[in-house]
């Protein structure tokens, strides 16, 4: 018969402090968790997109796409999910950003093909 080893002091303190995250998140609405996810991917986006003051230290317009086309498919997922008072911002944060990547392009995309514009339509400035 084998004996499991003894939990040592640190992994049980990781086992708590992943216990109290769990309750901690369980408290939380969906409406905020899906806010607080589409205003990470914003952020990171607006940093691919050279749009902070560290500027184009940070560009990266490949990676600002999959950021983008993933931000505009979680809005579009959780449309009906979240009130127009959550979604309206986003939305125009999306389309901002949508607007930024295609000025940043050096060989714009067409309209409709940009990143989330499967999601949107295709987005004039």
């Amino acid at each position: 018969m084998s004996e499991t080893p003894p939990q040592s002091a640190e992994n049980a303190s990781q086992g708590a402090d992943f216990d109290a995250m769990t309750r901690d998140i369980a408290e939380v609405p969906a409406v905020e968790v899906i806010v607080t996810v589409a205003v990470n991917l914003m952020s990171a986006a607006a940093v691919k997109l050279g749009l902070t003051d560290e500027g184009d230290k940070y560009k990266d317009l490949d990676e600002a796409r999959k950021l983008v086309h993933a931000l505009a498919g979680l809005l579009d997922a959780s449309t009906t999910e979240i009130s127009s008072f959550h979604a309206a911002p986003l939305r125009d944060g999306l389309k901002s950003l949508q607007l930024a990547f295609r000025e940043a392009s050096l060989v714009p995309d067409e309209r409709g093909q940009g990143p989330g514009e499967k999601y949107t339509g295709p987005v004039y400035g």
